[in-house]
């Protein structure tokens, strides 16, 4: 593929800056960076260009270092949350990576960051504080706190019954519900009855009930009149 030479005239990422002269395929500049003016044939006449170029480069440079530094300094005093499910253990499902966190970045604190400046050595994969290494610039960097946390409440461990203290004064362990036989030997103590109810005044005694249905006495006979003593008998003759 023919290769041809040309001016850039804006900074491309991965080919060169403003005022750089690179050898790039005939038809990536034909039909790329001349139409969209990142870039001028080399010739004698666009060499006279190159000074200016370079002056550009240094105000955008120049731009670029005082935004950043500016950036790095809001960016160290920030805590971005990142929220992951997790399993009963704590354990996480999957892991954060650096196009996790520039998510997070736009979202939480609206800072639109390439992936590509967040520098992890290896995917986060547990829950807590992390640093992170930025590289915004090629002379500035700076470290984002990073806290991870499970998404889904995690079990909390049951605490443990105070020890209550006995008769005797002395401090024993929690009290544990005992469940089963009742020890042999020990007879079970029967429920107290419930005490009947007293007798209204209105309810007949037994007595009274007794008279009511005792049978009525008929009227008196009279006595039979004794018979008048006879007078006394002639005294016997």
């Amino acid at each position: 593929m023919p290769k041809t030479e040309v001016i850039l005239t804006h900074n491309i990422v991965g080919l060169g800056a403003e005022s750089d002269q690179v050898k790039v395929a005939a038809g990536y500049a034909r039909n790329y960076l001349f139409p969209h003016r990142l870039a001028i044939p080399l010739t004698s006449a666009n060499k006279r260009q190159i000074e200016v170029l370079r002056q550009r480069r240094a105000e955008r440079e120049a731009h670029e270092f005082n935004t950043m530094s500016e950036l790095a300094r809001s960016i160290s005093k920030l805590t971005a949350l990142i929220k992951v499910k997790t399993g009963d253990d704590g354990k996480m499902f999957g892991s954060v990576t650096s196009g996790t966190i520039a998510d997070e970045l736009k979202h939480q604190f609206d800072i639109t960051l390439d992936k590509r400046k967040i520098h992890l050595e290896h995917a986060i994969r547990t829950l807590g504080d992390h640093d992170v290494e930025l590289r915004l610039h090629a002379e500035v960097t700076t470290t984002l706190k990073v806290h991870v946390e499970s998404a889904n409440p995690l079990p909390q461990p049951a605490e443990p019954e105070k020890a209550h203290a006995g008769r005797d004064g002395r401090e024993r362990g929690p009290r544990t519900e005992k469940r089963g036989r009742r020890p042999e030997g020990r007879a079970e103590v029967p429920e107290k009855a419930e005490k009947p109810e007293k007798a209204t005044k209105a309810e007949p005694s037994s007595k009274a009930a007794a008279k009511e249905h005792k049978p009525a006495k008929g009227p008196k006979a009279e006595k039979s009149e004794k018979p008048a003593k006879s007078e006394k008998s002639d005294k016997a003759k």
